[in-house]
């Protein structure tokens, strides 16, 4: 749909002109076009708060409405640990957390309202159990809230950065410093809104943790430990050092032969809100990103370190 900002329309905030001629729509939906870049003020991707002027264009792409609660479909659900208050799963790579950016069904929520009776709803209709979440290309462990108290605790967990979270990444180029440390803040990026950046003159604090373990020909295997849960965070940060994960194709290069990105979340550690006992859930590294590393040349024939997993 196209518009154009009228002589009476200066100044006006371009969520709020585009609310007033699409009323049908709520404002908090019409943000999140512009946040996923489907608002162009000219061309160009523009901010909710943007003041138009007279004469400028703004085209706007609408996301098809999304149902109103997740239905259940007969998908399997790979459990790694479970008690009265939360479960853990094994999400595989190329599985979506929840519906969003058109899709609808096939994702993890719509599995486990399936396989559970009942699940938070503090997430609301469409996330039910869900507490944090993992990029779609991203395997590994995550965890899932039983109650709404559940849910709370864990969310306090996670926001005071006592939830432990490791992840196994393989980047590419090698590394020089055997550990680091990646303090940069990350925000959206202003020009493609689907990525993120740690180049942005503000954006929310992000605590990126690495080791290497093993080094190859071109790449090296890191253990990540996150401190914050920001969205791409890993990816962001890897890719701002000049070593993005392999196979990303938002952050490293577009053309690759790799099926997936090798990004596996290995390991998460945590209080129960059942039991109040410290638990640690381990997920496996996937056979294909095990074959992966079988066929990479090392680069340490001598000394291999272990992932502490």
């Amino acid at each position: 749909m196209r518009f154009g900002a009228e002589e009476g329309d200066a100044g006006k905030r371009l969520d709020h002109f585009l609310q007033e001629r699409l009323a049908n729509y709520s404002r908090s939906r019409i943000q999140a076009w512009i946040k996923e870049g489907r608002v162009l003020v000219n061309g160009s991707a523009a901010k909710a708060s943007h003041l138009l002027r007279a004469g400028e264009s703004i085209d706007a792409s609408p996301m098809e409405l999304p149902p109103l609660e997740a239905a259940p479909e007969d998908l399997p659900v790979e459990v790694l640990y479970e008690d009265a208050s939360v479960i853990a799963i094994n999400k595989p790579a190329g599985l979506m957390v929840h519906a969003g950016a058109g899709v609808r069904s096939g994702t993890l929520v719509n599995r486990l309202v399936h396989r559970f009776q009942s699940l938070s709803q503090v997430g609301g209709a469409l996330r039910p159990g869900i507490v944090h979440r993992l990029d779609k290309e991203t395997s590994g462990v995550l965890l899932v809230a039983r109650t709404d108290a559940a849910h709370r605790h864990l969310a306090a967990q996670f926001a005071a950065r006592t939830v432990e979270k490791i992840y196994l990444a393989l980047v590419r180029g090698s590394i020089r410093a055997e550990s680091g440390k990646i303090t940069e803040p990350i925000a959206r990026d202003p020009v493609r809104r689907t990525r993120m950046t740690a180049k942005a003159p503000a954006g929310r604090a992000a605590l990126t943790e690495y080791r290497v373990l093993k080094r190859f020909s071109g790449f090296t295997l890191l253990e990540i430990r996150l401190g914050t849960g920001r969205t791409h965070q890993i990816r962001v940060h890897m890719a701002d050092m000049g070593h993005p994960v392999a196979g990303d194709r938002l952050y490293g290069p577009a053309k690759t032969a790799a099926a997936r990105m090798f990004l596996h979340a290995a390991r998460i550690s945590f209080v129960s809100p059942a039991t109040s006992a410290r638990v640690t859930v381990e997920s496996p590294l996937p056979e294909e990103l095990q074959q992966w590393l079988a066929g990479m040349v090392s680069c340490e024939p001598s000394q291999e370190k272990s992932p502490r997993i």
